[in-house]
């Protein structure tokens, strides 16, 4: 289903009849839709998954039924499974409530006797302890992480701000990271970039199948790998980013705000490589947009402000932990050098 349209009809796992207007950009892809049932589930090897899953008393280890105990919905897309003989809509499986969030982000133990209670973090993905939270009506993904995560994801979100960029909104609450849900409870569905090209990262990959969704998308791409090359993301895959897509009509729009930074920049410690001299993420930035003349276009005509060491400390001064301002402002002006010096051969063939 998509919200109460019903997007494909499934029989023994496998669907015998879909609308694509509705049905998920991995499933128009695949059709396979056991996987797309297993990529909705909790990852099982965070601990706090599995002192939600004992709470919740589900006993088996199998992803698609932990998926299906809610329906495999999700917060940030209109997509669920319900039965032929179900009369469920969609307002019966859209969240509305979560009691388990302090479960699944640090393992509170008075939350363990919760009584059961639909919750999304059953569909809540990836590899860090995590949990939504519900605040005047708009959703929140807190995440756990160290002081030099934090710092990674909150300057990369000022700084690409101050690019100009379309980022996700990240802020700090207390001693844990939040960011905004950004398809403003599912008025938009995200879908990965993996339903559009599975798990193939390569650039021109990626790009010529974005431009194929819209001319804007690929723009955004080419904003996104920029930035990631800038701040050294080295955990950029089909799964941290994507599109948005309108329910009704199934067109994609743009892509999704960029998120996901928490291993970047120095949230791994602060690379000894300042000069950014044989950096692979700026080489494999630079080779691609030699490659596509297409990208090279697009950076080329981005506006951008000057990025200077100011613009660095600003972005460094509005993030509330500590660090290392001068260096930080050296790596990423190393980096943008050494991009400018590596475009500007190829610019002149």
């Amino acid at each position: 289903m998509s919200k109460d349209w019903i997007a494909a009809t499934v029989k023994d796992g496998v669907i015998v009849e879909y609308d694509k207007k509705y049905l998920p950009l991995y499933l128009q892809k695949t059709k396979d839709f056991e996987s797309w049932l297993k990529g909705r589930a909790i990852d099982s090897h965070r601990t706090n998954s599995r002192l939600l899953k004992k709470a919740l008393r589900i006993s088996s280890a199998d992803d698609i039924d932990t998926a299906l105990k809610v329906n495999a919905a999700t917060i940030t897309d209109t997509y669920w499974f319900k039965k032929d003989d179900s009369n469920l809509s969609y307002e019966d499986v859209r969240f509305k409530k979560n009691l388990f969030d302090k479960l699944a982000l640090y393992g509170d133990p008075d939350s363990f006797n919760n009584d059961y209670s639909r919750t999304p973090e059953l569909t809540n993905i990836g590899s860090f302890e995590k949990c939504w939270r519900l605040i005047d009506e708009k959703w929140w993904m807190y995440k756990g992480g160290n002081e030099k995560e934090y710092f990674s994801e909150l300057f990369i979100y000022q700084f690409g701000k101050a690019l100009g960029f379309n980022m996700a909104v990240y802020e700090m609450d207390g001693q844990y990271i939040r960011s905004a849900d950004f398809t403003d409870g599912a008025s938009m569905n995200f879908e990965a970039a993996a339903g559009i090209v599975l798990d193939e990262e390569d650039y021109s990959v990626n790009f010529r199948a974005l431009k194929e969704q819209s001319f804007r998308c690929a723009e955004e791409y080419v904003k996104m790998t920029y930035l990631d090359a800038l701040c050294f993301n080295m955990d950029r895959h089909t799964m941290n980013y994507g599109v948005l897509r309108e329910p009704e009509t199934g067109k994609v729009v743009s892509m999704a705000p960029l998120f996901d930074h928490n291993i970047s920049l120095i949230a791994r410690g602060y690379p000894k490589n300042v000069r950014r001299e044989k950096d692979k993420l700026i080489d494999l930035f630079t080779e691609f947009l030699g490659k596509e003349d297409a990208a090279m276009q697009i950076f080329q005509s981005m506006k951008l402000p000057e990025i200077n060491q100011k613009l660095i400390h600003t972005c460094c001064q509005a993030v509330p932990i500590g660090v290392d301002a001068e260096y930080i402002g050296r790596f990423i002006l190393n980096g943008e050098r050494q991009i400018r010096e590596k475009v500007a051969p190829t610019r002149e063939k």
